[in-house]
């Protein structure tokens, strides 16, 4: 318990009476902390706190990696800066040794710079000195760490912008001068490397990125970083189970590319698909979570009782004792003659921010009703002189969330056309043109598109999985009471056990399936999420069960014979 005693040994509170101090220290909380615990982390939600004894280390994300800053001592104090800003928690802070706090909630915290003018004074000029030392970090950080030598229009180019924008990789991009190299892109990094045309998988680990499974044992595998996989991987660390995510390009899937989501929970300005992803990653890294990048699996062998074998790309294997799947879905190609020769040069399926800025000051064409179109028609309105929506549909009520509707109504420079979708696309080097037809009025018209964005349908991403996991006639993988139904409808494989399977597990025992690649989903974060967190609690309940199943039966202890 924190004492008025106690606080007399700190300078902030000195020259306070002591009743004052004991005051103070009866609404304070007293934390107490081991070597290596974390008090908060960037982005969480700060208090004032006060060192009663021990050290503090002081970290803060500095052009893309984590750097100490600083370090707090017994009777130093820290917390007010976001406090009075207004913000989350601007800096992590962790025990370098064993630790004891005072804490003050945000209440107490203004209510004792209102009720004492000489702790305000002191408080403000800490605040003040902090704020610029602050500031002279992140003048003083690179921007970029990377440069990236391409064209525009080149899909490799593209793919390469695209992976590290969405891993928070700060890169410079240049335009070469004249033909110049044959291969691009051509990746210079910090230390004077140069990466020709590099993959991926080699992109990423030359920049930082995890690619590798610290393990080759876990008790969880989540095949997928969509918002469902990211849950699961939060939730699966959390409660200490050792958890491996894998990731084919960048945690958040399609999800992660929005420019804004309006009706998550707890969010009530909104916040991007990139923003989201990214908390959750830091989560899931947080509570011990391997996630590993620019790697795919393969394929699963393997049973419920000695485990799965899940085979990655380039060879490498990982044993997991429970699988979630939450490979999401891909946009469905549209099918239009020669519009493949376009892919990444003016055709895009999906948007992100680096799509937006190639578009300025140009018309460009939307294809889709649904809420993942419009958000990207909002974003490209600020961006291109005019954004047209092509609807198949005749409104975009059915499809679209009603707020994003409205919105759209405030944009003079986007357009909605309905009974309309692209029938045929032209171009040289890249996309000129686009011809839609409307089918209300029966025409068709030519006009001139820099960028066409393409958000219909979707496409399970379960090739991959083998036959004993039932899917639907649409690739999505079967869960619970569907793949019973199936079963007894005589499908060729069977459920081995003799209960039921969970709400989320597939036709295999101990592989669980959440968020879109799932038959039967509501695809929407929200319920991603949700899905992706329930799936641990039945993976919780499978692994009792197969520890029970393979645990030796206990010996019956044979009374020694009386003599």
């Amino acid at each position: 318990m924190i004492t008025g005693e106690m606080l007399a040994a700190v300078p902030l509170f000195r020259a306070l009476p002591a009743s004052e101090r004991e005051s103070l220290a009866a609404r304070a909380a007293d934390v107490r902390l081991r070597a290596d615990d974390w008090v908060l982390r960037e982005g969480e939600t700060p208090a004032f706190y006060v060192v009663i004894e021990g050290t503090l280390a002081v970290f803060k994300s500095v052009g893309g990696a984590e750097q100490q800053i600083t370090t707090y001592r017994t009777g130093e104090f820290f917390g007010e800066v976001p406090l009075l800003l207004g913000s989350s928690a601007i800096a992590s802070v962790r025990a370098t040794e064993p630790t004891r706090l005072m804490r003050l909630d945000s209440e107490d915290f203004h209510a004792l710079l209102t009720d004492c003018e000489v702790l305000n004074g002191e408080i403000m000029r800490t605040m003040a000195t902090r704020v610029a030392a602050i500031q002279q970090i992140s003048a003083g950080a690179p921007l970029a760490s990377v440069t990236v030598v391409g064209r525009r229009l080149d899909p490799a180019c593209h793919a390469t912008r695209d992976f590290l924008v969405r891993n928070h990789v700060a890169f410079r991009w240049v335009e070469p001068d004249g033909e110049g190299a044959s291969h691009f892109p051509i990746v210079q990094l910090a230390g004077g490397e140069e990466l020709s045309s590099p993959s991926l998988r080699e992109l990423a680990a030359k920049v930082g990125l995890q690619t590798e499974p610290a393990d080759v044992r876990y008790d969880l595998t989540v095949i997928g970083g969509g918002p469902a996989g990211l849950a699961a991987a939060v939730y699966g660390a959390s409660e200490g189970l050792r958890t491996l995510l894998v990731e084919r390009v960048a945690p958040g899937g399609q999800a992660g590319t929005s420019s804004r989501i309006e009706n998550y929970l707890g969010f009530p300005t909104g916040i991007s698909g990139d923003d989201l992803s990214l908390r959750a990653r830091q989560q899931a890294v947080r509570f011990g979570a391997d996630v590993v990048v620019a790697r795919t699996a393969s394929a699963i062998s393997g049973d419920s009782l000695s485990a799965y074998t899940i085979a990655l790309d380039g060879g490498e294997c990982v044993t997991t004792s429970s699988v979630v799947l939450a490979t999401g879905v891909d946009w469905r190609r549209l099918s239009v003659p020669g519009i493949d020769a376009f892919l990444n040069r003016g055709v895009y399926y999906g948007a992100a921010q680096t799509e937006a800025l190639g578009v300025r000051g140009q018309s460009v064409y939307l294809v889709g009703g649904g809420n993942s179109a419009g958000q990207a028609a909002m974003l490209f309105a600020n961006y291109a002189d005019d954004v047209t929506l092509l609807v198949r549909g005749p409104a975009l009520a059915a499809s679209m969330s009603q707020y994003l509707i409205d919105q759209l109504a405030t944009k003079s420079n986007i357009r909605i056309e309905t009974m309309s979708e692209i029938a045929s696309v032209e171009g040289k080097d890249c996309l000129e043109s686009v011809t839609v037809a409307n089918h209300r009025t029966g025409k068709s018209e030519r006009r001139a598109c820099a960028g066409l964005f393409v958000f219909i349908g979707a496409r399970a991403e379960a090739d991959w999985l083998p036959p004993s996991v039932i899917r639907d006639e649409w690739g999505y993988v079967c869960t619970g009471r569907d793949v019973m139904d199936l079963v007894a409808a005589g499908h060729a494989t069977r459920w081995a056990l003799e209960r039921d399977p969970y709400l989320l597990e597939t036709s295999v025992p101990g592989i669980f399936a959440a968020g879109d690649v799932r038959h039967g989903s509501i695809k929407r974060v929200a319920a991603g999420v949700g899905e992706g967190s329930m799936a641990i609690a039945f993976v919780h309940q499978f692994l009792a069960e197969r520890a029970a199943a393979i645990r030796p039966p206990r010996q019956r202890s044979v009374p020694a014979p009386s003599h």
